[in-house]
C-alpha cells in the first residue's frame, strides 16, 4: 500500500476523482490502482475562494512490483509505502491476579485503563463516585432546566461515568504523537462512535454519540470480568512499607475496606476533596499553571463566513471551527479553547453554591450559536499562595463569587464583548442570544474576575478580532467563569508511572496533571494499564 500525502480534491469528491488525483501523484495509469481510500482529511480554507479538501489517499495497485517501483520515486512529503493498521497485540493473562487492581474514576483514563485491564484478564474493580451515564443525564437535564434547586454534587457535568467529556463537543484530535492514539479512535468505533473520526483532522464524537459508546464500553468491561461501582467515592489509600494495601471507599450501604495493591488513580480535574484527601494524607501535590476565561458565543453563521466566504453553506463543510492564541506583551497568554461548533454553553458546577461553565456539542453541530472558551494563563506566581492547592482554591473562589453575581439560582453572569471593550457593566443582552442554562445575568465581569484576566481579555478581542473576523463583534456573549479547562494540580510520579510516594499507586489522567483532553486522558489510562500488567509480569505491547 502507497500512502500519498497533501493531496488536494474539491468538496464535490467523487471515487473518480480520488483515482484522478492518485494517478496523478502517483504517474500511472489509474486503471492500475485497485484501491483508493482517504486515511485522513482536512479542510483548507486559506483562500476563501478556492476552499478544498487536502487528503491522505492509501493507494493499493494491481501489481505490487509497481506500488514498490513507484513509491521508490516518490519524495518524503509526498508518499511512501505504508503498512495497514496493526492493532496492539495486547496479551491476556493466564490467571486473574489474586488482589485484583482498583480503578479509581470512570472518565476517559479510568475507562480506557480498566478495559484494557479487563480485556487483559485482570478483572479491574471500578470504583466510580457519580453515577451511570443515563442517571447522571437525568440528574444533568434537570440541574439545566431548573437551576440550583436541582442541583446534585454526586452526579453532574464533572463526576460520572464517562467523564467530564461526556458533556463536552467530544474533541479528539490531541496534541500527542503517542502511536496509541490510533487505538484510542478504533475502540471508540469498536463501541460505536461514527467511522470518520478515523479520517477527520479534527474528529469529534458529539456528546449525543458519546453517552452511548461509554455504556457499551462499560458492558463490555463487565462482560470481561470488571466490576463497576456506581456512587462509589475513595476516601482513603492506605499504605504498608511504602506500597498500597488498600483503599476505602463510601458509597450508599456505608464505609467500606478493598485489599489491593495495585491503584489507577485517575480522578479527574475537579475532584477537590480527593485532592485534599492526597494532601492531608501526605502524598506529594505540585501546583500546575491552568487557564481562567468565559465562554465566548458568536452566531454560527458569521464563524462559517470568516472561515469559508462564499463556500459558508457548502454541505461537505458544515459547522466551522477555529483555534485561536496570541502572547501579550504583558506575558499573558490568551486562547481559545474547546471550540463548540453549532453547540450550547453549559452549566458545569461540580459543588454547590458554584457557577462554572463549559462547552457542548451534539454530532450534528446545527445548534445557532458557535461557542468557545476565551482563556487566559495563570500560574502559581497568581495564586497567592505556596499551598500545593492554592490554584484550586483560586478557582473555587470565582465560582462562588459568579454564583452571587448570577442571583444565587445557578445563571451565570454575561457580559457583551462590547461591553467589556468599552469597560461598563452589560444591562441587556443584545442580537445574540445566550444559550446558557438556566439562563444570564447581565454584569460586569471585572466584579467576577481578578484584574489580569479581565484586562487581558480587554486586550485580546481586537487583537483575535483582526485574526478571525467577526470574533470582536460587540454583540457577541461572554458567559463567565471557565475554571476548569485543566487540572489545577500535579501529582508526581516517577518514569513506571507510579507514585513518587507508593509503590502500586498510578496518577494517571488529566486529573493527575498529565493529559489535556479525551485522547490525551485516554492514552494515559492505556499506558498506567500496562504498567499494571508489567507488573503482574506481562509485557502489554509485546
Amino acid at each position: 500500500m502507497i500512502r500519498l500525502h497533501n493531496v488536494k480534491i474539491p468538496l464535490d469528491y467523487s471515487n473518480s476523482s480520488l483515482l484522478q488525483a492518485a494517478g496523478k501523484k502517483l504517474g500511472c495509469q489509474q486503471g492500475q490502482i485497485v484501491r483508493c481510500e482517504i486515511s485522513k482529511k482536512s479542510i483548507d480554507a486559506r483562500k476563501k475562494n478556492d476552499v478544498c479538501f487536502v487528503v491522505s489517499l492509501d493507494c493499493t495497485l494491481k501489481n505490487p512490483q509497481d506500488e514498490r517501483r513507484l513509491a521508490a520515486k516518490l519524495s518524503p512529503g509526498v508518499g511512501a509505502l505504508a503498512a495497514p493498521y496493526a492493532p496492539p497485540a495486547f496479551v491476556r493473562l493466564a490467571h486473574a491476579p489474586a488482589l485484583r487492581p482498583v480503578v479509581v474514576g470512570l472518565g476517559p483514563a479510568g475507562l480506557f485503563a480498566a478495559l484494557t485491564l479487563a480485556e487483559a484478564g485482570a478483572r479491574p474493580i471500578i470504583l466510580e463516585r457519580g453515577q451511570d451515564v443515563d442517571t447522571r443525564t437525568k440528574d444533568v437535564q434537570a440541574y439545566w432546566e431548573k437551576g440550583q434547586s436541582a442541583f446534585n454534587p454526586g452526579s453532574n457535568v464533572q463526576f460520572g461515568e464517562g467523564g467530564a467529556g461526556t458533556f463536552s463537543d467530544g474533541k479528539l484530535n490531541t496534541g500527542t504523537k503517542d502511536p496509541r492514539g490510533e487505538h484510542i479512535l478504533r475502540t471508540f468505533v469498536r463501541f460505536g462512535a461514527p467511522q470518520e473520526i478515523l479520517i477527520n483532522a479534527k474528529p469529534h464524537i458529539g456528546t449525543d454519540n458519546l453517552r452511548g459508546v461509554v455504556r457499551r464500553m462499560r458492558e463490555a468491561i463487565i462482560a470481561a470480568g470488571g466490576d463497576v461501582h456506581f456512587g462509589a467515592q475513595m476516601t482513603q489509600i492506605i499504605r504498608k512499607d511504602g506500597k498500597v494495601s488498600a483503599v476505602v471507599y463510601s458509597d450508599s450501604t456505608g464505609t467500606h475496606e478493598l485489599e489491593t495493591n495495585q491503584v489507577i488513580l485517575a480522578i479527574g480535574h475537579s475532584a477537590r476533596d480527593t485532592f485534599s484527601m492526597l494532601h492531608e494524607s501526605a502524598f506529594s501535590l505540585e501546583q500546575k499553571p491552568f487557564s481562567i476565561g468565559a465562554r465566548i458565543e458568536h452566531p454560527q453563521a458569521l464563524i462559517n463566513r470568516a472561515q469559508y466566504g462564499d463556500f459558508a453553506r457548502h454541505p461537505a463543510l458544515g459547522a466551522a471551527d477555529y483555534k485561536l492564541a496570541l502572547h501579550l506583551p504583558s506575558g499573558r497568554s490568551v486562547y481559545t479553547f474547546c471550540m463548540c461548533p453549532g453547540g450550547s454553553v453549559v452549566a458545569s458546577a461540580s459543588e454547590p453554591d458554584s457557577v462554572v461553565t463549559n462547552g457542548m456539542s451534539c454530532f450534528a453541530r446545527d445548534l445557532e450559536n458557535a461557542n468557545s472558551a476565551l482563556l487566559v494563563g495563570v500560574g502559581p506566581e497568581d495564586f497567592g499562595s505556596a499551598h500545593p492547592l492554592a490554584g484550586m482554591f483560586l478557582q473555587r473562589e470565582i465560582e462562588r463569587k459568579a454564583f452571587v453575581l448570577g442571583g444565587r439560582c445557578g445563571r451565570a453572569p454575561a457580559q457583551l464583548a462590547g461591553d467589556l471593550l468599552a469597560g461598563k457593566a452589560s444591562r441587556r443582552l443584545g442580537s445574540v442570544r445566550a444559550s446558557y442554562r438556566p439562563g444570564v445575568v447581565p454584569c460586569d465581569l471585572s466584579e467576577l474576575f481578578p484584574a489580569y484576566i479581565v484586562d487581558s481579555m480587554r486586550e485580546a478581542l481586537p487583537l483575535l478580532g483582526r485574526r478571525l473576523r467577526g470574533f470582536d463583534l460587540p454583540d457577541a456573549v461572554l458567559t463567565g467563569p471557565e475554571t476548569r479547562s485543566s487540572s489545577p494540580v500535579r501529582i508526581p510520579r516517577g518514569e513506571d508511572l507510579q507514585s513518587i510516594d507508593a509503590r502500586g499507586l498510578y496518577p494517571c489522567g488529566e486529573g493527575a496533571g498529565y493529559a489535556g483532553g479525551i485522547t490525551s486522558a485516554a492514552v494515559d489510562g492505556v499506558r498506567c494499564a500496562e504498567a499494571v500488567l508489567a507488573s503482574l509480569g506481562i509485557d502489554a505491547t509485546a
